[in-house]
């Protein structure tokens, strides 16, 4: 067993990989797309990025934590990246529970969009994953009427 491993599995190196540094600091310097108000030093980018991947590392999107930061910012921003650190600190999800984590601890994927269904009772369109006949306001007034 090498030092890198441990009984239980790999040990993961506390400092999160380059690449998914990279991957928050573009995250975090698109922010101003979305919002002009956002725009980020560099060396802001590169200090914020860490909590950006602590938000990913505990299940949240990267398009919920572009939301998260972006939402509501206020018409007088005189410090973007303060906004943005305690946005960071003070909404952070909590870790998902170890039966909702895939293999090894990872983060499940992103849930399945089921295919649309054409309601046989009144032709609205619906998600399902079952081959289900009705949408749900129509099975329900079919389980009424029973």
């Amino acid at each position: 067993m090498s030092g890198a491993e441990s009984p239980g599995g790999p040990v993961r190196d506390p400092r999160p990989a380059r690449d998914v540094l990279r991957g928050a600091g573009e995250l975090l310097a698109g922010l101003r797309v979305r919002e002009p108000r956002l725009l980020l030093a560099e060396r802001d980018v590169e200090r914020l990025a860490p909590g950006v991947v602590e938000w990913l590392d505990r299940g949240a999107a990267p398009e919920a934590v572009r939301r998260a930061l972006t939402a509501d910012v206020p018409s007088d921003l005189r410090n973007p990246a303060g906004l943005v650190a305690y946005r960071l600190r003070a909404a952070l999800p909590p870790p998902l529970p170890r039966h909702d984590r895939g293999p090894a601890g990872t983060p499940p994927p992103d849930r399945a969009v089921h295919p649309f269904r054409t309601c046989d009772g009144c032709e609205r369109a619906f998600r399902s994953p079952t081959p289900a006949t009705h949408c749900g306001d129509c099975a329900a007034h079919a389980r009424k009427a029973a």
